[in-house]
């Protein structure tokens, strides 16, 4: 039996996307990973941190560090919920298995990259066409999963190396890695703007000829995508671990 990990789903993929909780849970079990879903878990605090609720947050932080702590990895389909428990809980979570965990702690993308790697992944579904990749601000600049354009530094990218492994799949990504003005509680309270924003990234999508948008964050993804429907525009979001699967 291969290593534990730990399956963390975040609030808006397990209510609206469960599609890619299950190609995250199916990749990982292709991998020989023992995977296990603690029924137990909840949200990971970050509407609470985003709002400055640091109470609320911290109740929620400790009992993230409860359920996990034992775990030999955590993996979850956001790179926005792994970046709170990464680089927000610290300060607010007094558990002593806090500083161990948050360093096994991956998005999956980064878990495939960084621990499995590249040399070692096979998807066995392939995908024939384009899609557009949507790096978004937490993979970029603050998970680092990818270069972001303002630090000039030369390019990489963890997501597209991942998804270079599956037979067919042309990745082609936007001219600019701008935020789709999602930012959480900030397309709420600046609900104009963040429109704006997400309809900029759906444009740059569209020159590219793509109609189907993939990226590691369903929140981004949720975001365009309802300003696509709204707009009637034909295309499709879809999380990168249901590439992997061929649950599209």
């Amino acid at each position: 039996m291969g290593k534990r990990v730990g399956l963390f789903v975040p609030c808006y993929v397990n209510d609206f996307y469960p599609e890619a909780a299950f190609s995250t849970l199916e990749v990982l079990e292709s991998l020989g990973f023992d995977v296990v879903y603690p029924e137990n878990q909840s949200c990971c605090g970050q509407p609470f941190l985003n709002n400055g609720m640091v109470y609320d947050a911290r109740k929620l932080a400790e009992r993230f560090v409860d359920i996990f702590a034992d775990f030999d990895f955590v993996v979850a389909p956001s790179s926005s919920c792994i970046g709170a428990v990464k680089h927000r809980y610290d300060g607010i979570v007094k558990d002593a298995r806090y500083p161990l965990l948050r360093q096994r702690v991956y998005e999956l993308c980064e878990f495939l990259h960084d621990v499995v790697g590249i040399e070692n992944l096979r998807f066995q579904t392939p995908f024939r066409g384009r899609v557009g990749l949507h790096n978004s601000c937490h993979a970029l600049r603050e998970l680092g999963l990818a270069a972001p354009s303002e630090l000039h530094i030369p390019p990489f990218s963890k997501v597209r190396a991942v998804l270079s492994k599956i037979e067919g799949l042309e990745v082609v990504e936007p001219s600019r890695d701008e935020c789709c003005g999602f930012g959480g509680t900030f397309s709420i309270q600046e609900s104009a703007v963040s429109a704006m924003m997400g309809r900029d990234r759906i444009a740059d999508h569209r020159t590219n000829g793509v109609d189907i948008v993939a990226g590691v964050d369903m929140s981004c993804l949720m975001h365009m995508e309802g300003l696509a429907k709204r707009d009637g525009i034909p295309v499709r979001f879809v999380h990168v671990a249901q590439l992997m699967t061929g649950r599209v």
